[in-house]
């Protein structure tokens, strides 16, 4: 599905998140795409050129309200880690909430550990004084509940694409780095990461922009 909303070229991102910020006490910025379309690199890189340009921001990702593997095992989902029901969504839109809300104490969020593959509850400190958070994930478009709760509750969501011949290539490369055979990598990227890729890339009209990363390299 072609996205119809233009692509967004990076040097307009700070200012457009800067001009949200301008009418509110906390952005909550959201960005979606299909799995390593780039979402995480492009967080990071936002949430440095925001906090350089004076705007505090910090990066809270989806990833961690993946469900452990224990709990994948009692629910026999295992098989297929990184599907929407592989996640607490309600965990994560209470936590987008907090953030909303609470602006006068420091709330602790859980990153996503890729070396162990498993959530670590506790791990991102957002202090007071962070003005932007920025939320990267699969499924923050979709229409179904609690995820269209789950977009109400940032300002934006914005859309990372990437040509998907790339895309393939950088989640396979990734697979084998993290432990799986190249054989292992291609049967997961087919039988798991795909068909999820195909529902998360039909999300992307839904989102207020489009940024194509086909345009930039930002791994450095």
């Amino acid at each position: 599905m072609s996205p119809t909303a233009p692509p967004a070229p990076l040097d307009d991102l700070v200012d457009a998140v800067a001009t949200l910020a301008e009418d509110r006490p906390r952005v909550l910025l959201g960005i979606a795409g299909a799995p390593a379309a780039g979402k995480t690199t492009l967080a990071r890189w936002l949430v440095d050129q925001l906090t350089a340009e004076g705007l505090p921001a910090v990066g809270v990702p989806m990833d961690g309200f993946h469900l452990a593997d224990a709990a994948l095992d009692a629910l026999g989902r295992r098989d297929r880690k990184g599907a929407v029901d592989t996640f607490d969504g309600a965990g994560y839109l209470a936590l987008l909430r907090r953030l909303r809300a609470e602006r006068d104490t420091t709330v602790y969020a859980p990153a996503f550990e890729r070396d162990i593959e498993q959530p670590v509850a506790g791990s991102i400190a957002v202090h007071p004084d962070a003005r932007v958070v920025v939320s990267e994930g699969n499924y923050l478009l979709l229409d179904q509940q609690p995820w269209t709760e789950v977009r109400a509750a940032f300002d934006e969501v914005w859309f990372a694409g990437l040509d998907d011949a790339v895309r393939r290539e950088r989640l396979l490369d990734r697979h084998v780095r993290f432990g799986k055979s190249p054989d292992a990598a291609r049967a997961w990227v087919e039988a798991v990461d795909e068909p999820n890729a195909r529902l998360i890339t039909a999300t992307a009209g839904r989102a207020a922009r489009y940024v194509d990363l086909d345009r930039y390299d930002l791994r450095g």
